[in-house]
């Protein structure tokens, strides 16, 4: 078929058609047209399919594993993607802070002792009557004082990775180590691993990134029409990876570019087989809603007047009928609107239907 002829039959169409919501078409004009139509896809009970979303890693199981004081990386034990214990050893470290810390322990620990032995000897000689109780208090001032300064450098120390073990032990030997020792603060895998032996490091480096992968948290942009009859504890799916969750949040407020709203959801079950920053496609039961809904592929839709559209099939030519956009995908948009459910719809050629339409009801 010709330019010519298709803007022919184009013109009489919309001459004597105008302003009506049906299209007559013979089936010779449809076949010169270029129409296909299909069968109506099956509907659907309140549900959004399609919709794009990225899986990430809820905040509260992503951990980054510093080194706490200035030193050198001596060995590293684990690399990306090696699974973890909670405990473990990731890497030794010498740090000559370390033992200064140490140090400053021991002689706050002497420091101690002593301030407890003055205390204990004042504490008899006041009983005694030999020396005032002023000079008491202040004895017990400054035991005190040798305490707090104590439990400030095992603080110190265990920020710095020691355990309550091994600070006992210092105490004990009184043998110093600069050897520090990095471990994990979770069970989990290393994502990276920002080091390697031989660097030196400042305090508070980052060295690695340790995560818990189960569960995985799935965030998706909906625009405002479809997030608004989704309710916390709607079920979600990614039907290509066999996964599964519910939604855990839905944002309050639409993100400035694309006007969107962020929805959060919990992924529990097939989290085995998604990886964090991956693109999915996912689905959302939409319980709250009672609207029957009809997945249409984009090539059927069509927008007249700022209106999104479908054209019927009927034994004259075609219907035009407006639809309702719930959630729009790369390949298929989720529409509601009222069908029988049994009608077919024009999925090629559709084109040509809108400018018949166009003709009839004006300029988009």
């Amino acid at each position: 078929m010709n330019k010519i002829s298709f803007l022919v039959i184009t013109l009489l169409l919309s001459t004597q058609y105008a302003f009506a919501q049906d299209i007559p078409l013979s089936e010779l004009q449809i076949k010169q047209l270029g129409i296909a139509t299909a069968p109506l896809p099956p509907k659907q009970q309140g549900e959004l399919t399609g919709i794009p979303a990225q899986v990430v890693i809820p905040s509260n199981q992503l951990y980054t594993v510093s080194t706490p004081l200035p030193a050198m990386i001596e060995q590293t034990l684990v690399g990306v993607g090696d699974f973890v214990h909670k405990g473990q050893t990731l890497a030794q470290l010498q740090s000559p802070s370390l033992t200064e810390a140490q140090r400053s322990l021991l002689q706050a620990y002497t420091q101690s002792l002593l301030a407890q032995e003055n205390l204990f000897r004042d504490e008899q000689l006041w009983k005694d009557g030999i020396i005032a109780e002023s000079r008491m208090r202040v004895t017990r001032g400054a035991q005190r004082e040798a305490n707090a300064a104590m439990s400030e450098r095992k603080q110190s120390l265990k920020l710095a990775g020691m355990t309550e073990g091994a600070i006992r032990q210092l105490l004990e030997s009184n043998n110093l180590s600069s050897v520090l020792t990095i471990t994990s603060p979770i069970e989990g895998v290393v994502l990276e691993k920002s080091a390697s032996a031989g660097q030196r490091l400042d305090a508070a480096s980052p060295l690695f990134k340790v995560a818990k992968l189960n569960p995985l948290a799935l965030e998706i942009q909906l625009s405002l029409a479809s997030a608004r009859n989704l309710k916390v504890g709607a079920s979600v799916t990614i039907p290509a990876f066999t996964a599964k969750g519910k939604i855990t949040a839905i944002g309050q407020s639409l993100s400035g570019g694309n006007q969107t709203i962020l929805v959060r959801a919990l992924i529990r079950e097939g989290t085995e087989n998604l990886r964090p920053g991956q693109l999915v496609e996912a689905s959302i039961a939409n319980q709250s809603s009672g609207n029957t809904q009809w997945n249409i592929p984009n090539s059927a839709l069509s927008r007249i007047n700022g209106k999104a559209v479908l054209f019927i099939k009927t034994s004259i030519g075609f219907h035009i009928e407006p639809v309702t956009i719930l959630s729009e995908g790369a390949q298929s948009t989720v529409v509601s609107g009222s069908f029988k459910g049994d009608e077919k719809i024009a999925v090629t050629g559709v084109s040509a239907l809108k400018s018949t339409a166009m003709g009839i009801g004006g300029a988009e």
